[in-house]
């Protein structure tokens, strides 16, 4: 067969356990789908006219592989209103979304025969790329307890090998909502100095934080000359997941090699579409505040219709637009979504799809308007009571 003279590494690229849910619930009528990592509202119209109109104006040649000028400036100036400190537009590089800032951020750092670490349950994209890469992901556990879900540095450091190269951090995290405190931050961030390791730093979901303006980073414990790397999107924040448009931030010292790295990948990012991007980053702050306090709600509808059937174990996430959950007596959640999907008409994605030790758990993106959260809440308390 042809496949088989592939890569093997390509070959081994997993199947999504989510999309398998979805392509058997998106037939049946009248189901709430819960399964991606989405909201429903679409991109707001000043950014899809900002794009519309650089369209319309001809804004449709190769562009600058860093992103144009304008949008590294926006990108400066929006975390330098977040962080309350400066930042230079050379320390920005913008990517084909989320997914593509972390393909680059893995091949700066690793290859054949690396090992990266990351915490576990995870979403699937950042092991499968490592494993495109030719290197090895290392799942390290976080464990559930009594408020919420823990990250236990020692096992981090029990995972290192001479061959590890990186450690992969996601918080807020998708699927746990677990989100790291500035103590943690500087304990991981310590021990990659102390083992001379980088660091990738996911924040994508630092906006979607229920104790703040924005969840703890690493940008509020580093050193300018830390080997990190973080990796961002539009797509939650501005409701733009289509759009596959993100950003990396990074030192300036490595701007040519994630230039070559782009380059050599998407030749950049459509110009229009980063027309639309700078709108959203100077003129959407109350759309992004409008969006979390919607989130904030569904999550408290959501976790409270749970909790009260006594009979799950419900960890109301700290972050993110997810919650974890599980169901006493469910020990394989692929076959409980098929049947939630038929009995109670929601799509929810099963957490054998984030990892090994997560079959018995749901995600749930809670990311919707409130009528259909609360819609979906009742009818999953009624397939639980049901059991």
């Amino acid at each position: 067969m042809l496949v088989d003279d592939l890569r093997p590494e390509a070959r081994a690229a997993p199947e999504s356990g989510i999309v398998a849910v979805a392509n058997y619930g998106w037939s049946k009528p009248d189901v709430i789908p819960l399964w991606a990592g989405e909201g429903d509202l679409p991109t707001p119209a000043f950014i899809a006219e900002a794009a519309s109109r650089a369209l319309a104006g001809g804004e449709t040649f190769y562009t600058r592989q860093r992103g144009i000028p304008e949008l590294r400036e926006a990108l400066a100036a929006y975390h330098s209103r977040l962080f309350g400190r400066s930042f230079a537009p050379e320390e920005f590089f913008v990517t084909g979304g989320g997914m593509q800032a972390i393909q680059l951020a893995i091949d700066c750092v690793a290859g054949k025969g690396d090992e990266l670490i990351y915490m576990s349950p995870a979403w699937p994209n950042f092991a499968g790329a490592v494993g495109v890469a030719g290197a090895t992901p290392v799942p390290v556990r976080l464990t559930p307890g009594d408020n919420g879900w823990v990250c236990d540095v020692d096992r981090i450091a029990a995972a290192i090998t001479p061959r590890t190269r990186a450690i992969f951090l996601n918080t807020p995290s998708n699927p746990t909502g677990w989100t790291a405190d500035a103590e943690t931050l500087r304990t991981v961030l310590d021990l990659a100095r102390r083992r001379g390791l980088w660091i990738i730093a996911d924040e994508i979901y630092s906006r979607f934080y229920y104790g703040g303006r924005r969840a703890p980073s690493f940008l509020d414990v580093m050193a300018e000359d830390d080997r990190i790397i973080f990796v961002n999107s539009f797509s939650k924040n501005w409701a733009m997941t289509g759009w596959r448009i993100g950003w990396i931030r990074a030192h300036p010292s490595l701007g040519q090699v994630i230039e070559n790295l782009v380059q050599y990948s998407t030749s950049g990012v459509a110009q229009f579409m980063q027309r639309g991007a700078v709108a959203a980053l100077t003129e959407g702050e109350a759309f992004v505040e409008s969006q979390i306090g919607r989130a904030r709600q569904a999550r408290d509808i959501v976790c409270s219709a749970l909790a009260a059937t006594g009979r799950a174990r419900v960890l109301p996430p700290q972050g993110a637009f997810y919650l974890f959950f599980a169901v006493d007596g469910v020990t394989d959640s692929l076959a409980a979504c098929f049947d939630i999907v038929d009995k109670a008409r929601v799509g929810l994605a099963p957490g054998m799809a984030f990892g090994e030790g997560a079959d018995e758990w749901f995600r749930l993106c809670f990311h919707r308007r409130l009528d259909h959260v609360e819609a979906a809440a009742t009818r999953l308390a009624e397939w639980i009571a049901s059991r």
